[in-house]
């Protein structure tokens, strides 16, 4: 248990452990010296910190829940279709219900209130302008009419004589200064409907109390409605004015959604006692969404038989809705298709990077469709073949880099170790092949009677082919001496030794390499014997390029004495000798040290070689052999060399 809080602690973020000890601070102080000004400034700075703890936290969460690209596209989706679909419903529910079916609502009730006003102010104009004499009988014929419409209905009609209605009513006219009008009057108290109309000497008042009967007589079932004083508006003597009380309440709701619609419309209330003033109240009313859409639609009119306007409003608008809800839900399954099959193809393609991860190149992922997603599945499958053909090739490369590593340990061992003795000769020999493995040759060891073979070759071509020539050579020429060294010295114990031949040896090398090598695959070879005591060098050139002696400051070819080895079974190579005085250098090659070309194309040649030759012949071996190679490295402007490059130096001292 120790072990699993420790772990969680270390988990827990700076701002957490900052958030718990205020925290455990507040609680401490809080019981400690409640109220007090340690305990405010403690509890206010754990809540701050807890507010950005739970913003942190929330962060998190949102980080970590979209994460997955099913999430991210669900949580993308919420923010540009839900949350704006959200909006626009509440926007025609809410705020439509209230602000426009209110409005709608209060239009109702004001055009009802202006209708039956109307009707009094033409009716007063009409008693106005009737003779005298007939006004009272069309008043008794009217007058239970404007009852209907407004109770407690009172009318006064004051010419050269006064007519009341009804004949016990205290109504008297109004002050002086009044003109025709309607509307609404406050008089002793009391608000009322009144009209007041003056057609010569003929003055016409009538006057309704505003009672909550008759405000709910203006739409019946609709809602409560009530007459206040406006909010913030006061009276010049400080009366609050009069107000007239709903009547019934708020409809009950026919739906759990059933929002409530209130409104108010303000409304000009004249004062009886001054013409000229006028006081602001407001029309409030209160109704439900359902109630207002019945009330609407409540006609009873047909447009064909048995089927009412109602009824074919409800109709059309429940198919339109139905019609709307079918095309939300293919709308939904169209899109959870579309976000499955993206995410899905995510999250094959993620599987199969974490297969590729852990080196399984032969996974593939499932493709379906014919889209860029399964051109990517398609590519991605592709490309774990090409990997998995690339790691196969990187490991048998791999492969035959060992075993070239090898060949190249196994071909230096082939060079010789160390120069042979001598009195009068100083060797020098550098091979620097252009691949890990040489076709190049060469060779010297000390024969009987002070005597040393030098050997120069190179194999056609590169590589392991050329070097396995190489090596076929290296042991030809060696047994041929070992042999040839044997037979002179069992000559020598019976009498007069025999010479070695070069050209002899050469041939027998040819016969060698022709019989057991490829017919394609030769060697052009140069081989000669130094005599310790002469100073002469006997020699056979098998198609090599010439050696360069320089003698005195001056350099110079040897000849050519046969053509390659290896090539052809019944070549006949003859021998040639020259002699080396002291000071003499021999330069002996490869054409990889002529035949490398320069970005233009120009290669080394011979000349520069000899040219270098002469240049340094008075420097150490090794100095002109570090020289030569690196002027033909310069020459290339390359770091790969272009061909195996083999330099053997014998200097007469």
């Amino acid at each position: 248990m120790a072990m699993r809080l420790q772990s969680a602690w270390r988990k827990v973020g700076r701002l957490e452990r900052v958030f718990l000890a205020l925290l455990v601070a507040a609680v401490i102080a809080r019981y400690a010296a409640p109220d007090g000004a340690l305990d405010v400034l403690l509890t206010f700075a754990a809540t701050l910190t807890g507010a950005l703890v739970a913003v942190h936290l929330l962060a998190v969460g949102i980080r970590r829940l979209i994460w997955r690209l099913r999430y991210r596209l669900l949580v993308t989706y919420l923010f540009i279709a839900v949350v704006p679909i959200a909006l626009l419903l509440w926007l025609v529910y809410d705020f439509g219900a209230r602000i426009v079916m209110g409005q709608v609502a209060s239009y109702m009730v004001m055009s009802e209130f202006e209708r039956r006003t109307n009707i009094l102010y033409d009716s007063a104009l009409g008693l106005a302008a009737t003779p005298p004499e007939q006004r009272p009988a069309l008043a008794h014929w009217v007058a239970p009419y404007f009852r209907s419409l407004f109770p407690d209905f009172e009318m006064i009609i004051h010419d050269a004589e006064t007519w009341r209605y009804p004949e016990n009513t205290a109504l008297r006219p109004p002050p002086g200064g009044w003109a025709n009008t309607s509307g609404l009057i406050e008089k002793d108290g009391r608000l009322c409907v009144w009209v007041h109309v003056i057609h010569g000497s003929t003055e016409v008042t009538m006057l309704a109390p505003v009672t909550s009967d008759f405000l709910a007589s203006l739409a019946p079932g609709l809602g409560a409605l009530s007459i206040e004083r406006t909010p913030g508006l006061q009276r010049p003597n400080g009366d609050p004015g009069v107000s007239v009380p709903s009547k019934g309440g708020m409809p009950p709701p026919a739906y759990p959604f059933d929002l409530a619609v209130t409104n108010a419309v303000p409304v000009r209330v004249a004062l009886w006692d001054s013409p000229d003033k006028t006081d602001s109240k407001s029309l409030f009313l209160a109704t439900r969404y359902s109630t207002l859409l019945r009330t609407i639609f409540s006609q009873k009119s047909e447009w064909t038989e048995g089927v009412s306007k109602a009824w074919a409003v409800n109709l059309v608008f429940w198919v339109v809705l139905g019609l709307l809800l079918v095309v939300e839900l293919v709308s939904v399954v169209i899109g959870i298709r579309l976000t499955r099959t993206v995410t899905s193809a995510v999250h094959n393609l993620y599987g199969g990077t974490q297969h590729v991860r852990e080196g399984d190149f032969s996974h593939r992922i499932e493709v379906h469709g014919n889209d860029q997603l399964a051109e990517l599945g398609d590519s991605f499958n592709r490309m774990t073949e090409n990997l998995e053909r690339l790691v196969q090739v990187a490991k048998e490369k791999e492969r035959l880099q060992s075993e070239l590593e090898i060949a190249r340990e196994v071909q230096n061992q082939l060079f010789p170790k160390a120069t042979p003795v001598s009195r009068t000769l100083r060797l020098e020999a550098a091979c620097a092949p252009a691949r890990l493995v040489s076709g190049d040759y060469y060779d010297y060891q000390n024969l009987h009677d002070q005597k040393i073979a030098l050997a120069v070759g190179d194999v056609a071509g590169k590589g392991i082919s050329a070097a396995l020539l190489m090596a076929t050579v290296q042991s030809t020429m060696r047994t041929q001496l070992r042999a040839g060294a044997e037979l002179a010295a069992a000559a020598g114990n019976g009498g007069q030794r025999v010479p070695m031949s070069t050209a002899a040896l050469v041939s027998r090398l040819n016969q060698q390499l022709y019989t057991y090598t490829p017919a394609e695959k030769f060697a052009t070879f140069y081989f000669g014997i130094y005599d310790d005591d002469s100073g002469w060098i006997q020699y056979t050139n098998a198609g090599h390029v010439p050696p360069i002696l320089v003698h005195s400051g001056v350099a110079s070819r040897l000849e050519v004495t046969g053509t390659v080895v290896g090539a052809f079974p019944s070549s006949q190579y003859s021998e040639a000798s020259v002699h080396l005085d002291r000071g003499d250098l021999l330069v002996c090659f490869t054409d990889g040290l002529t035949e490398p070309e320069n970005e233009f194309g120009e290669m080394f040649g011979e000349d520069r070689l000899a040219e270098l030759a002469v240049k340094n012949c008075d420097r150490d071996s090794a100095e002109i052999v570090t020289a030569i190679m690196d002027s033909v490295r310069n020459w290339t402007g390359s770091p790969e060399l272009q061909d195996d490059m083999t330099l053997l130096l014998a200097r007469r001292i």
